[in-house]
């Protein structure tokens, strides 16, 4: 069923690429993934390239901010009622300060780590919109970018060259994570003391 519906939505040109990525990005699962989609486009249609790259940020930005919003609704309940209050702030502000660390990341980087679970984190504990919402524009700008552009310059064999280079780039994920948190720490005792999980 999926697959049909992918199929279609792809037959629709730029609007199909649209749905799909508001779809993807707000957790309904798709039959195609998004970056084997822009890089397959912008193969066809190089100097279309960052035209799809655009319709792909915005649409996945888009579904993103549909789920952060139902988890933003639905979480704050299952918060009150589950978790003790204090627990519950002290998270919170831990990732208020880290946490989008572990959303900018996995949307970043092209490899299937659970960004999903952390937009509903955010959503949940109450990140605000904005910030939220500019985490996910720089990084699927980013990586949408750099597949258009990789599909314009190299062609089909695009998308095999990043499954060829997965693990490089779960370790680069992982560098840039460490690197990028131990720069936030840096700054917070250079502040002050910082409120940890404790």
């Amino acid at each position: 069923m999926f697959q049909t519906i992918t199929s279609l939505l792809i037959e629709y040109g730029p609007l199909g690429v649209l749905l799909l990525a508001f779809i993807d990005s707000a957790g309904v699962p798709v039959a195609v993934g998004m970056d084997a989609l822009i890089i397959y486009l912008a193969a066809r249609n190089p100097p279309a390239a960052p035209y799809y790259a655009a319709i792909g940020v915005f649409g996945s930005a888009a579904g993103n901010i549909v789920l952060f919003w139902l988890a933003r609704q639905g979480g704050r309940r299952f918060l009150s009622t589950q978790a003790p209050p204090a627990r519950t702030l002290r998270f919170r502000d831990w990732f208020q300060r880290y946490g989008l660390l572990t959303v900018f990341v996995p949307a970043l980087v092209p490899i299937p780590l659970p960004l999903k679970v952390f937009v509903i984190s955010a959503g949940a504990l109450r990140v605000p919109l904005s910030t939220f919402l500019a985490v996910i524009l720089l990084a699927r700008t980013l990586r949408y970018g750099g597949e258009a552009y990789l599909g314009a310059q190299v062609g089909e064999h695009s998308a095999q060259y990043l499954k060829d280079n997965a693990w490089p780039l779960l370790g680069a994920a992982v560098g840039l994570f460490v690197v990028l948190y131990t720069l936030m720490r840096l700054r917070d005792r250079a502040r002050g003391p910082a409120s940890d999980l404790g």
